[in-house]
């Protein structure tokens, strides 16, 4: 086991001695300076490689105070106001932090803000409105009562959200804010590059310039009460200038509207599906951005530095699995390590020449603070970052915060201690290779390869009531043994289904960007996945899969006759549907528990009332039961030929379908659980036909996974909890071995 390298260690002021003792503990090779802290010289005097966070677009307020037109901007949507009569006030800030954001009264408000009847959806003419500035409240006449009415205007954001976070967050007290500015100035790009070359001449023992990030930051917006507000971590609302508009006015040959960004309040979210405008304002955007991060990269590399992209906090416009990142010439992605999904996130980025990770918790107060174990969330966090890495492995781990709080307990110490050397054990052993994978998965939806691991998320790795039902897919698709790959509709039209795929899974709520809205109104894409499916593809649905938002040819999900089920949306009450019975035992529910007691009465029902000991919540041992997530009502099997796994509460829960020589199968929803990926990765075998396939390299514990390194001989098995656990493990021969495994543990055999 090496136990030095591939770790990057977080430090600060005045704590080099104890800097050197924990670098030599956790086998550190890299020191990084954290935000708001700087390296000693003792520090930089270790020897070890020197990374510095460096923003390109904030920390320097000697200039920006003297630019305050050129901090970036945002268009906001204030708070509706109803009419009571014919005249109307709109206060702009009234729901806004005024310390983050101030509306732009330099350019024309009549020109750039808009004035609109959200009963109605009209713009009111600008004749009618009227800024008093002093007030910040916007003035309007002629409107209809009983009416209500918002105002989308520019604001500058004055202090930079991310310093702002970490400000509140750490009780940074009267440090001063740090105010964000817009390279798309051109004095203030000529700053920037000018800033940043004198920079590299004056940090002659930086090693790798961790660029945190670049220029723009996701949409993070407060309240007036410091609490957030609008959290899109892909939001691009924080992207706008005047001068921008305009210029992509003459690109495009059509200017955009407020709307376009506010969106009626939804801003743009990813989970909206994306319209012409909004793609154009990506692809704008990103094209500008990325012209400017290759010339920051290529300073860097002249400087004989390697330039390392932060995938967080100002990341807009960089969209890393959009074709052409290869080209920017960054050497490394660094990303924050929240779960399998973000690992996968950071690991599978084409182009760059290593991945780094950036494991949690933060050497922050809100987790170090006496009384607290630090450790729980720690391993907590590799045990979902391990099953991930083994499938896509990262280059190198570290962590983030201020080190001397960290410092302060012990076991915590330790925790990372065997982190780091089981992680540089990971990469001895497999040479840095990912595990085998025997099926292809794809992701279909309106983003595709563009937002690879980044669908149904809000913000980073945050659970979300609305969203744990679907992000369960791509968590239990992290660390299973199947190759993935995303695939947008666009694709599917214009060039049909690869060939190499075996199962494609669409799923979320109607009218997203999930299901695809509108899109399956399209007629050559049912052709398409219809005719794959039935010359031997597996269509897995999940939610309200191919589901078109309003009721049309006879059918909600467009693609029920695949999948065996649809949602009665009111339109066909009249209609009867019969349940055939449930099927008790079946290959995808092999592993989930029956409480005997239920299955003798669910027997003797002929397995028609709802099955209470299988999958009803979280009390069935010892897989924790099936849970489907967030209820979608009212599916029903589209005929009794179907083969309905569960049933519960008058609704589908689970079905498969045979149709022609493919599978189709319904999950009506699946958060992250290991019962769950099991009965997944179960689903995903049978739909695809390749139950023969399923026992080699498999483990007889959910809670247990196994990865098969071919190449190299081996074999491993982890435990992804934090109890011990027994499994057994069968192998491609069809011989077994028993694993008793402590918590967290992992093994090692030789294939």
């Amino acid at each position: 086991m090496t136990s030095t390298g591939r770790f990057t260690l977080p430090s600060e002021e005045n704590f080099a001695e104890k800097t050197k003792e924990l670098a030599e503990l956790w086998g550190a090779d890299a020191i990084r300076n954290s935000d708001g802290t700087h390296l000693d010289e003792a520090v930089l005097a270790l020897g070890k490689k020197i990374y510095n966070a460096y923003f390109p677009t904030r920390a320097h307020n000697e200039w920006i105070t003297l630019h305050m037109d050129e901090t970036p901007q945002v268009y906001l949507l204030t708070d509706r106001i109803l009419a009571e009569s014919d005249t109307v006030d709109i206060p702009l800030m009234e729901s806004f932090f005024a310390e983050q954001l101030k509306p732009n009264r330099d350019a024309d408000p009549h020109k750039y803000w808009e004035v609109v009847d959200r009963t109605t959806g009209e713009v009111v003419d600008s004749a009618n409105w009227t800024l008093d500035a002093d007030e910040d409240t916007v003035h309007v006449s002629g409107v209809a009562a009983w009416h209500e009415y918002t105002v989308s205007f520019l604001a500058y954001i004055i202090w930079d959200p991310v310093e702002m976070y970490n400000h509140l967050t750490n009780d940074w007290g009267d440090k001063e804010h740090e105010i964000p500015f817009d390279i798309y100035h051109p004095a203030t790009r000529k700053f920037v590059f000018d800033t940043f070359e004198q920079w590299l001449k004056d940090s002659p023992q930086t090693d790798v310039v961790r660029f945190t990030t670049f220029f723009y930051q996701f949409t993070l917006l407060f309240d007036e009460k410091r609490r957030e507000k609008v959290v899109d971590w892909f939001g691009c609302a924080c992207t706008v200038s005047p001068r921008a508009l305009d210029d992509f006015e003459a690109k495009y040959g059509y200017r955009l509207r407020p709307e376009d960004f506010v969106d009626g309040g939804a801003y743009n979210s990813a989970w909206r599906v994306p319209r012409k405008a909004q793609r154009d304002w990506i692809d704008f955007l990103s094209g500008f951005v990325r012209e400017n991060v290759k010339q920051l990269a290529d300073m860097s590399h002249a400087a004989g530095k390697e330039a390392m992209m932060f995938l967080g906090d100002q990341w807009i416009g960089t969209e890393p699995y959009k074709d052409g990142f290869d080209e920017l010439g960054l050497d490394a992605v660094v990303g924050s390590i929240g779960d399998g999904t973000t690992t996968r996130m950071i690991a599978d980025i084409p182009g760059v020449k290593y991945t780094e990770g950036r494991f949690l918790p933060y050497f922050f107060p809100d987790t170090f603070y006496e009384g607290n174990d630090p450790s729980i969330e720690g391993l907590d966090n590799w045990r979902k970052a391990r099953r991930a890495i083994l499938r896509s492995p990262i280059s190198r781990m570290g962590y983030g915060g201020y080190l001397s709080l960290a410092a302060k307990f012990p076991k915590f110490v330790d925790t990372v201690t065997h982190i780091a050397n089981e992680f540089r054990d990971i990469h001895d052993r497999t040479g840095g290779v990912a595990a085998e994978g025997e099926l292809n998965v794809a992701i279909l939806n309106s983003w595709g390869k563009m937002r690879s691991w980044m669908a149904f998320t809000v913000a980073h790795a945050l659970p979300n009531k609305q969203t744990y039902s679907y992000y369960g897919i791509l968590e239990s698709l992290s660390g299973m043994r199947v190759n993935v790959r995303f695939i947008s509709f666009d694709d599917v039209l214009a060039h049909g289904i690869d060939s190499d795929i075996d199962v494609i899974i669409n799923g979320g709520p109607v009218d997203t960007a999930f299901t695809g809205g509108d899109v399956w109104t399209n007629p050559k894409l049912v052709e398409t996945v219809r005719a794959w499916v039935r010359g031997g593809g597996a269509f897995v649905g999940v939610g309200e899969p191919s589901s078109a938002p309003r009721f049309q040819t006879d059918r909600f999900f467009q693609l029920a006759d695949v999948i065996g089920v649809d949602e009665e949306r009111y339109q066909t009450l009249s209609v009867d549907k019969y349940f055939p019975p449930v099927v008790p035992d079946h290959f995808i529910t092999a592993d989930v528990p029956v409480d005997p007691a239920a299955r003798e009465a669910w027997e003797q029902a002929g397995y028609r009332i709802p099955l209470s000991g299988c999958g009803g919540g979280q009390s069935i041992k010892p897989l924790g039961g099936i849970d489907f997530g967030e209820p979608v009502l009212n599916t029903y099997p589209v005929n009794e030929n179907v083969t309905l796994l569960r049933a519960d509460g008058g609704q589908v829960q689970l079905a498969t379908n045979d149709y022609g020589k493919g599978r189709g199968v319904y999950i009506s929803g699946l958060p992250y659980s290991a019962a769950n990926a099991r009965l997944l990765e179960r689903v995903l075998f049978y739909a695809s036909h390749n139950e023969d396939k399923y026992a080699a390299w498999s483990s007889s514990n959910p809670e247990c996974e196994v990865a098969h390194f071919p190449e190299q001989g081996l074999y491993c098995v982890i435990n992804n909890t934090d109890q011990p656990q027994k499994t057994t493990v069968t192998l491609a021969d069809g011989t077994t071995e028993d694993f008793d495994l402590p918590d967290s543990g992992i093994a090692w055999r030789e294939a």
